[in-house]
């Protein structure tokens, strides 16, 4: 890294038009990208995807689009003319609406009628709705179209009837707009910054860690062009991109910045002490940055788009951060001028370093028992789509659902689904061996839609029972017939992310071993630094239950109501972008306390050392990142709060009880086992 440095600084006019041309270039590579992006939520070789795929193209209605179900009350349906007035209704509906609509109406069949004989309902299979976004369950896609149903069927019905519309979506506790406020955000996120800078530096040095995140942001769109080449690039990852580019840029930028002001504080001159700051925290920026990419790199191997594209942009973005702050940042700093204010390490820190090493074993009990019982509460991680008992309690949809069930017909059928039946196969059988399977309610057919078969389930697709329904379905069906629907689709997108998800946990854990062993010369850290990881990640799935499952303040803290489950995406993605965070901290950390260690021979004073110098640090960079993601939370929209939230509090969880009280208690509690790295380990890494 010293090397770097001095070519960096004899070559500062060139490095300096480098970052210039790199920066326009940046911009240039947004304005080619943007017409690359894709906002589908594609999955392709997932079976319930292929038959949702296959309908749409088919009939332009239904297949991934959850149905909407009009309840008609106070309209005996054996009374004269009452059929013939509801199939007007529901006629009107697809006229306004281009809908497809299935109804006792138009097809006469007594399943869409309740017992009390005066309360019917229809399905309401709407036209694709641009998901975009973030692909949880998204509930509240096409919000409004309730209210174009009701009208359309209005003036249709007979004297004294009415209608209200119900479904998931109607239900829906939260809107799904597909997106961000990005500018807002932002704008949050580098006020958030500004004031934690200044708070730290007191003094101008405040905007240069900034600065190079704002440069690194536009450098990283280069590597995002490039990599379009070979993947498609999901709008969710440019979203994203720039809001973690400015909180991971100004993380690199914090801890050389840092480390510059403690080597002038000691003497030396601004050249000498950017020498010294590349020589240690450079080295530091190296395998952090490597730690964060490996992370998201690893999401390459879920079969899933969206993920693969969100995994190569944090990469390309943590790359480029790191590329500047270790190429930019030598020159900004020789040109800082006078001598900064001492970098002293803050007292505090040192003295909560000192408590946790005394009482190590009982910091690291308590800090343990904390964690272990969050991740207890993880075993309750709820991945289906939600279920009408934790959705809306009141309005128009509620009240529809009340008169459903008053009527005993099961909210199953809110979670209907098309099944497709292709040429040659007699759909009417495949219809009939359908209704006869347990927990069908009722299959129907139309006579002008010939290959589809349309199953009401008896239980709720997000309920165990209801997943069990759809799986009897696809194992009943002929070969070449295609199960579609939205919780077919969630639950292949589950199985299949999931399933890949060991592969690439085992992936991500030999390659960080691997490093960090070389970069800590020691083969019993990297083991801690990993497992202490998985520990804070199980530890954050817990509290995501918590909050977004039980409902703990949610409310309260965020104003949205949640639904009792999590995003499908939510797990794998929050690990991804978190196991890369939490080791960036790991790294930073240990790595000064091996510097103390190397420095001084005793690993007590070298955690006391090691802690006092970082913890600042790493908990202001914690606070940047989380004021980063906790900004995208205040949206409104669901599925963002949660993916966001989870996010923020894994940052705050780790900075606090895993890196300040566990990681210290841990290596106070190794001792010289933290060092063991025998001579064929030192030969095979090639550290020697």
């Amino acid at each position: 890294m010293e090397t770097l440095s001095r070519w960096v600084l004899a070559r500062r006019r060139l490095v300096g038009l480098l970052t210039l041309v790199l920066l326009l270039t940046g911009g240039g590579a947004l304005a080619l990208l943007l017409p690359k992006v894709s906002e589908n939520n594609a999955y392709p070789g997932l079976p319930g995807y292929e038959a949702n795929q296959r309908i749409a193209a088919a009939y332009g209605t239904g297949g991934y689009e959850r149905p909407f179900v009009p309840v008609v009350t106070g309209a005996p349906v054996d009374q004269p003319g009452v059929r013939e007035s509801l199939d007007r209704a529901f006629a009107a509906v697809a006229d306004k609406t281009k809908a497809r609509v299935v109804s006792y109406g138009g097809t006469g069949d007594r399943s869409f009628v309740g017992k009390d004989g005066s309360t019917s309902f229809g399905l309401v299979f709407g036209g694709p709705v641009e998901q975009g976004g973030l692909p949880g369950s998204a509930l509240g896609e096409g919000a409004g179209l309730e209210h174009f149903i009701a009208e359309a069927m209005r003036p249709h019905l007979p004297p004294g009837a009415k209608v209200a519309v119900t479904g998931l979506d109607a239900l829906a506790t939260g809107s799904d707009a597909g997106g961000l406020n990005v500018p807002i955000k932002l704008l949050i996120t580098i006020g958030a910054a500004i004031t934690v800078l200044t708070w730290v530096f007191r003094s101008a040095l405040a905007f240069v860690p900034l600065l190079t995140a704002v440069v690194a942001v536009p450098v990283s769109f280069l590597g995002l062009l490039a990599a379009s080449a070979f993947i498609d690039v999901h709008e969710t990852t440019l979203i994203m991109l720039p809001l973690f580019g400015v909180g991971i840029g100004i993380d690199y930028a914090l801890i050389l910045v840092s480390r510059w002001r403690e080597e002038r504080a000691r003497g030396a001159d601004p050249e000498e002490a950017v020498h010294r700051a590349m020589a240690t925290a450079g080295h530091a920026v190296v395998f952090s940055s490597a730690a964060v990419a490996i992370g998201l790199a690893t999401m390459v191997v879920l079969p899933i788009p969206l993920l693969r594209s969100l995994g190569v942009g944090g990469t390309m973005v943590t790359a480029a951060s790191a590329l500047v702050s270790l190429t930019l940042l030598p020159l900004l700093l020789v040109r800082a001028g006078k001598k900064p204010t001492a970098e002293r390490a803050p007292r505090g820190w040192e003295a909560w370093a000192r408590f946790v090493v005394r009482f190590r074993h009982l910091t690291a009990l308590v800090a343990s028992a904390v964690l272990i019982a969050l991740c207890l509460v993880a075993l309750n991680l709820n991945l289906r789509v939600p279920v009408t008992e934790n959705l809306a309690r009141s309005g128009d949809g509620h009240a529809a659902l009340t008169a459903l069930r008053a009527a005993d017909v099961p909210s199953g059928v809110l979670t209907a689904f098309d099944v497709f039946v292709p040429s040659g196969t007699d759909s009417q059988r495949v219809a009939a061996t359908l209704a006869d399977l347990p927990g069908v309610h009722s299959t129907t057919r139309s006579p002008r839609w010939t290959q589809l078969v349309t199953v009401l389930p008896v239980d709720e697709g997000g309920s165990t029972a209801g997943e069990q329904t759809i799986r009897r379905v696809i194992d009943a069906v002929p070969d070449g017939v295609l199960v579609g629907g939205n919780v077919t689709q969630q639950m292949d997108y589950v199985r299949t992310t999931y399933t890949a998800f060991p592969w690439m946990l085992a992936i991500l854990a030999l390659i960080t071993y691997l490093m960090l062993a070389r970069a800590f010369r020691s083969l019993l850290l990297p083991l801690k630094a990993i497992l202490l990881n998985l520990l804070s990640l199980g530890a954050v799935l817990g509290a995501m239950v918590l909050l977004w499952q039980w409902g703990w303040g949610t409310e309260a803290l965020l104003g949205i109501q949640p639904d009792g489950a999590i995003g499908t995406f939510v797990p794998v993605t929050i690990f991804a972008f978190l196991y890369g965070l939490s080791m960036d901290y790991e790294v930073f950390i240990i790595a000064r306390m091996r510097e103390e260690y190397d420095r001084t021979g005793d690993t007590r004073e070298a955690v006391v050392r090691g802690i006092g110098r970082t913890g600042r640090l790493v908990t202001c960079a914690a606070l940047i990142l989380f004021f980063s993601f906790a900004s995208m939370a205040t949206g409104g929209e669901l599925d963002v709060a949660i993916f966001a939230s989870g996010v923020s509090l894994g940052i705050i969880l780790d900075a606090t009880v895993i890196r300040s009280v566990l990681l210290p208690a841990t290596v106070a509690m190794l001792g010289r086992w933290n060092w063991w790295f025998p001579t064929w380990a030192a030969r095979l890494l090639r550290t020697q």
